[in-house]
């Protein structure tokens, strides 16, 4: 694998909205647990926003949303911490502290330590390689600058209702640019994952401008950009997604048609400054089919509701 010198922090931009992220999510399919996390830096507001979310074996969640003072540039907050261990190889993701159980008497605190480590399956991937200079100027206000790679997650989660050896798979995203929450009219951001030898990646985007498409696949070791996606997705009443059908292009003009049903979903509300504007992202683990072949993973709906 090679090293593409991209585990570093970046200049800041001059909007208000310009951040910086790093983001971490697994599914352990002999514990039942699946994670996602992240911590984003915004230097022109002063803050860090930080969100850590785990789907438990019985159905329920836990976790914490939080924007917080930004004193320095450490990726950590509110007892989340990244820390990289080798560049583009290796991170550690650490937790300790207290978070919220939702259940139907509402939340309540209770205690969340984990300890868990990303080692590298492929190379980093970059979003450039499947969009072009308009693809670009279309993604300007939701971090233009993107990268992916998929990986193998091993760790100790240590929950109040029980102890869980994790040895997953999942992805790391990392990010960097303006972010205006509620200015796409949706996003899909799904990770696919079959083994630790095929994985896929996808963002379909939504803007007034049009539709921007990246991702890729990755089989035998190699990644192979996703240049355009149709997809059909089927929702409740409640306007949430449960189930979705892909066809995805990919540079050299094959297609792999994908298939997702959601098992769980987390909501996390996103508004404007001015509190006027609403998105709703939609975490869900998602069981998904290709080739014959069943898989897990993320699969993330941003839907701009006011």
């Amino acid at each position: 694998m090679s090293i593409m010198n991209t585990d570093l922090l970046h200049e800041p931009g001059t909007h208000r909205e310009w951040n910086e992220s790093f983001y971490f999510n697994f599914y352990d399919t002999s514990n039942d647990v699946c994670g996602f996390m992240r911590v984003g830096l915004k230097p022109n507001k002063g803050v860090k926003d930080i969100f850590c979310y785990l789907m438990l074996p019985d159905g329920s969640f836990i976790g914490k949303k939080e924007t917080v003072e930004k004193h320095d540039d450490a990726l950590e907050a509110e007892g989340l911490a990244f820390k990289m261990v080798s560049p583009e190889r290796c991170w550690r993701m650490t937790y300790e502290g207290m978070v919220r159980t939702f259940s139907s008497t509402g939340p309540v605190e209770v205690p969340l330590t984990f300890s868990l480590r990303f080692k590298a399956l492929s190379d980093i991937f970059d979003y450039r390689r499947s969009v072009g200079k308009k693809g670009e100027e279309m993604s300007r206000d939701v971090a233009s600058e993107h990268l992916e790679q998929f990986g193998r997650i091993t760790g100790r989660v240590t929950t109040e209702t029980g102890d869980y050896d994790i040895d997953a798979l999942g992805e790391r995203d990392h990010s960097w640019g303006v972010r205006e929450w509620t200015s796409p009219q949706q996003w899909i951001w799904l990770n696919a994952h079959f083994s630790p030898d095929c994985s896929i990646n996808l963002t379909k985007l939504t803007v007034d401008d049009g539709d921007v498409d990246a991702g890729f696949v990755f089989k035998d070791g190699a990644l192979t950009p996703i240049v355009s996606a149709s997809e059909h997705t089927t929702y409740d009443d409640e306007g949430e997604p449960r189930s979705f059908e892909l066809d995805l292009t990919d540079e050299d003009g094959r297609h792999h048609v994908l298939a997702g049903v959601v098992e769980r979903s987390v909501h996390l509300p996103f508004a404007s400054q001015d509190g006027r504007e609403l998105s709703v992202m939609y975490e869900t683990l998602s069981r998904y089919e290709y080739e014959g072949m069943a898989g897990y993973g993320i699969a993330e709906y941003l839907i701009r509701r006011r």
